[in-house]
């Protein structure tokens, strides 16, 4: 059963955090259990046509600074990744390695440098992931998701001001570069089948309260704080003039792991518990002996797509609540981890569970036909957990009742398995807490 658990995580997050789909380019061969063909790429372009990320970093020393520690910089070496690629890569006979690859290495798989991950021909350029000049020569999509970017190496370099001016290469405005629409064309994945929405990070926001009020996906993930941080003056370069505001390039998430830097790390910690809020109504029947009913309501604050997103299989968010007594004696818990640091499994995990087409619920994601539930929490929108508890006869008055909304980028089993003597201590991130008494 553990098996099963960690394979449909593990080719959940290949596909998801990869966030990529199919190209058109899909040779025929035997696929093993996997019900589509192996997606391909025809090598287009030479990684070494494109300018190194350290040479970028020659000028634009912050942004390059920031970049390094981001998850971008490490889609394709973080070790995790590395572990969950290779075991879906070889229970799918390969067929999904291209389908992840194009977007955690663009440059990689468009050279034909990768797949596979590792070998002696991989160019610094692939190996550092989605980096400066894959982004800053993306000349426009033919859509969103499944990697709908077009791009091609050139000297010319595209960004978000229309006044740049570089010696080392031209510059071009691309209004592009300043829409959720660029985000957009590997943050939402679809099966390359049947189409069913597998990640909808950008739908999800295009369907919010921020795409109305004209919030885009840069307006969080690339300045400084948590939330939106406008506006932000500095240089683009170290040579450039003074702007009234600068796009940071962390990039930050929800990754709180050894995935990124320490900095990183902390910056991450800071968006989730700037994301939610929580509260708890008022208790009924709060009497020692009796039944005591409450409510806990979960309110997305501060993101502009669900909490969670993207990784919904591998993410987990959920709830811990307690229930002491006048005298600290513990009358309920739920939400609470065990020995090995894994989740109470009844406990509510805020996710997506998919349906395959004999009706049966799937975490499979080739095998998804449709959503069959999705209890997560829309942008501003509210979840509410009702709780039943019977209190003991001897509790002592007055009850405290504390809430918590935790966190983890991943499960720490899959992280174990996986990475065997290299497995971390997965962090339980508190995003928010809340308190009330009772009796």
């Amino acid at each position: 059963m553990r098996k099963a658990l960690l394979l449909t995580s593990v080719l959940l997050l290949s596909i998801l955090l990869s966030a990529c789909g199919d190209s058109g380019d899909s040779a025929g061969g035997d696929t093993g259990e996997t019900p589509f063909e192996p997606i391909t790429y025809a090598a287009r372009f030479k990684a070494s046509q494109f300018t190194e990320a350290s040479i970028c970093g020659g000028c634009h020393t912050d942004i390059y600074e920031q970049w390094q520690g981001s998850m971008h910089n490490n889609a394709m070496e973080d070790k995790l990744y590395q572990g969950l690629h290779a075991l879906a890569s070889k229970e799918t006979n390969g067929a999904i390695d291209a389908f992840c690859t194009v977007c955690h290495t663009p440059i990689g798989t468009l050279s034909g440098e990768v797949p596979p991950l590792e070998g002696p021909d991989i160019s610094d350029n692939s190996r550092d992931g989605v980096q400066c000049d894959f982004c800053h020569t993306v000349s426009g999509s033919t859509g969103i998701g499944n990697a709908s970017f077009e791009f091609d190496p050139s000297d010319t370099k595209k960004g978000p001001f229309d006044d740049a001016i570089s010696p080392f290469h031209k510059t071009q405005y691309s209004e592009l570069h300043t829409k959720s629409e660029f985000c957009g064309m590997c943050h939402d994945v679809n099966h390359p089948i049947n189409g069913v929405a597998l990640e909808a990070t950008y739908t999800e926001w295009k369907n919010s309260p921020y795409a109305e009020q004209g919030i885009q996906c840069q307006d969080c993930h690339m300045t400084p704080g948590p939330l939106v941080e406008k506006p932000n003056p500095g240089k683009a370069a170290t040579m450039g003039p003074e702007r009234p505001h600068i796009w940071t390039h962390n990039f930050v998430g929800g990754n709180a792991t050894e995935m990124a830097d320490e900095n990183h790390q902390n910056m991450a910690e800071e968006q989730l518990k700037a994301a939610a809020a929580l509260s708890i109504a008022a208790p009924s029947g709060a009497a020692p002996g009796g039944t005591m009913q409450f409510q806990v309501d979960i309110n997305n604050k501060g993101a502009g797509h669900y909490l969670p997103t993207g990784l919904t299989e591998v993410r987990q968010m959920w709830l811990e609540v307690a229930v002491t007594d006048a005298n600290g004696k513990q009358v309920y818990h739920s939400g609470g981890l065990d020995e090995t640091g894994n989740v109470d499994p009844d406990t509510v995990i805020y996710q997506t569970i998919f349906e395959d087409e004999e009706g049966n619920a799937t975490h499979l994601p080739w095998e998804a036909v449709k959503v069959l539930s999705d209890n997560r929490v829309p942008p501003m929108g509210t979840v509410s957990e009702p709780f039943t508890i019977t209190l003991p006869a001897d509790a002592a008055l007055p009850l405290t009742i504390t809430a918590k909304l935790n966190y983890q980028t991943a499960p720490q089993s899959m992280v174990d398995e996986l990475l065997g003597d290299e497995a971390f201590d997965v962090p339980v991130i508190e995003m928010v807490i809340a308190e009330i008494s009772a009796g």
